[in-house]
């Protein structure tokens, strides 16, 4: 008779050898990874308290098993099938939890749980899902450039290293392209490697651009499924150069200037708005229907002002689509007669013109010795004072640079004119004698004295100034002497001589000459005295009236005195007669 012992290890045995077991009621489970995870599948049985040990299994496809772990209840030991895939891989913790680590693609399978008592074996079978994520998505094989109106391969959309294999979109400045017959043209495959179980999925796009692609950019995607779902991964944005013809023809002229002036030079530009623009022209230049075939720049070198008019270029290909722009070449001719050094005496008429011709109404400045004048000048009797450097001067304000000036440098000539004056020291100890010289070439000046005498200082000479200066001396004579003033220049020489009594016998006094310079001041100070004498002739019209009698009568005695001192020399004694009486 058997014990019970040996026939429940008997029934057990015919269980696992013929897999006719006992399987509660559990639905199907399944696990997710990732790959290169650690795959961690629970048991999902209560353990019983007759439990002997806990095993694990795999089904192949056609459904046979493979065991790969057991565990004992009673000696706490694990022991784990010679199977090579899972060899160092697996591990059964003591709830009867399997780990199977760097999960592989291989790993997809149906695996086992079995807990076996002495009467009973109870299974609960989990599925295995193994998930990889693709490589990010890259835009391979890009065409250089894509031509408007012609479908072209656009590029190639790549992503490698998927499990299970995953869906290309291609993307449009981030809308997505659906294939549209003449137009998107969406090619996909998907390849598998036969040892890593990996895809590899390829999406060709050709495409038909227009103008509106420039710079657009184009990405694609890849969506695949991972352990948490759905995800999607996008690619860099590419963007391609669009080559489309040219639609319109442009001229600029270089460099850019307000006005162009004649001598400069002018480069023309055609420019074509096609992809890539065009590298020849044709250049029409005023007057001149034929072309001259040129690179898209034409040069003309020290412009004329017979340079004036339109300027064109077309295409070659198509002459019809032109451009033009118009040119105007500012030109500015002075003239000024008469001009350079002149020389005139003085008192001639000198009529002077400088006479303008320009394109644009140009500003006219004199200048004189560096100043700048009111007005053109214009001479009906010279002076010395008109002699000078003057420069007419004009411009045109808009155009930089245009300007052009002439000079005349006006002489003015004159026979040396001599007056003297003579003047007695108020001490009464000398007597100054000026002689006040007008010439042009400057006049040289020399003294002579006749009698008796002694000079008492050197010559001084005043500033010549307006072809005027003096040479003044002072003397004090023992006797009447006569003074001579000799000027000389290249056109002639002039004398003149003044007759001056002893210091001892007074005479009458003669004015200095007043200069140019000061003679308006002058004018200026004699209105303000008129006005003030007005004033107080007003106000004391009596006193006036008795002062002016009174000068009446001072003058008639003036002049029988004067008259006597002329007769000096005839009438010695009548003189000291009266020098006594006025002493």
């Amino acid at each position: 008779m058997e014990s019970k012992g040996a026939s429940s290890c008997r029934l057990l045995f015919c269980l696992l050898v013929s897999s006719t077991v006992f399987r509660p009621g559990l639905g199907w489970y399944t696990v997710n990874s990732a790959y290169g995870d650690t795959i961690i599948m629970p048991c999902r049985l209560d353990v019983p308290q007759n439990l002997m040990f806990g095993k694990w299994k795999y089904e192949k496809p056609d459904g046979s098993p493979v065991f790969i772990a057991f565990r004992s209840s009673t000696k706490k030991s694990v022991q784990y099938d010679d199977v090579p895939e899972y060899k160092d891989r697996l591990s059964l913790s003591e709830n009867y939890t399997l780990s199977i680590s760097n999960a592989r693609i291989s790993d997809e399978k149906r695996f086992v749980c079995m807990l076996v008592t002495e009467d009973n074996v109870f299974e609960a079978p989990t599925i295995v899902k193994v998930f990889k994520q693709p490589s990010k998505p890259e835009i391979v094989s890009k065409a250089l450039f894509l031509e408007t109106e012609q479908l072209k391969k656009l590029g190639d959309c790549i992503s490698e290293d998927s499990y299970p294999d995953g869906n290309i979109t291609w993307y449009r400045n981030g809308k997505v392209l659906h294939p549209l017959e003449g137009a998107v043209v969406i090619i996909f495959k998907k390849e598998m490697d036969p040892v890593t179980q990996l895809y590899t999925m390829t999406s060709t796009l050709e495409y038909k651009t227009t103008k509106a692609d420039i710079q657009m950019p184009f990405t694609c995607s890849v969506t695949y499924y991972g352990p948490s779902g759905q995800k999607t991964i996008h690619s860099e944005q590419a963007v391609f150069d669009i080559y489309y013809p040219t639609e319109q023809v442009t001229i600029q002229v270089l460099p850019p200037k307000n006005a162009i002036k004649e001598g400069d030079n002018i480069t023309l530009k055609c420019l074509g708005n096609g992809n890539p623009p065009p590298e020849e022209f044709l250049f029409y230049l005023p007057g001149q229907p034929e072309g001259i075939r040129s690179s898209n720049t034409y040069t003309l070198t020290d412009v004329r002002r017979n340079a004036t008019g339109d300027y064109k270029c077309s295409l070659i290909d198509k002459k019809s689509m032109i451009a033009s722009t118009a040119i105007t070449v500012h030109y500015l001719d002075l003239s000024l007669n008469p001009s350079g050094e002149v020389t005139r005496q003085i008192g001639d008429a000198l009529p002077v013109s400088c006479t303008i011709s320009a394109s644009r109404n140009a500003t006219v400045v004199w200048m004189k010795d560096n100043i700048r004048l009111r007005s053109s000048p214009s001479f009906s009797s010279l002076h010395y004072q008109d002699a000078g450097n003057y420069v007419c001067e004009t411009a045109l304000q808009e155009v930089e640079g245009l300007k052009k000036r002439e000079s005349l440098t006006l002489i003015v000539e004159g026979k040396p004119q001599i007056k003297m004056t003579k003047k007695t020291d108020p001490s009464g100890l000398s007597k100054t004698i000026i002689c006040h010289v007008e010439g042009f070439p400057k006049p040289a000046i020399q003294w002579t004295i006749t009698g008796s005498g002694s000079v008492i200082n050197q010559t001084e000479e005043s500033p010549y100034i307006n072809g005027r200066y003096y040479s003044k001396i002072i003397i004090s004579p023992e006797e009447n002497v006569t003074l001579t003033c000799t000027a000389e220049n290249q056109l002639e020489r002039t004398v003149n001589s003044l007759n001056v009594s002893a210091i001892s016998i007074p005479e009458h006094d003669e004015a200095d000459e007043i200069s140019d310079e000061n003679r308006e001041k002058v004018n200026d100070q004699a209105k303000l005295i008129v006005g003030i004498v007005v004033g107080l002739l007003l106000a004391a019209l009596v006193a006036g009236v008795v002062y002016w009698l009174y000068m009446k009568k001072s003058k008639t005695a003036s002049k029988h005195v004067n008259k006597d001192l002329g007769n000096m020399e005839e009438n010695k004694k009548l003189e000291e007669n009266n020098h006594k009486t006025e002493a």
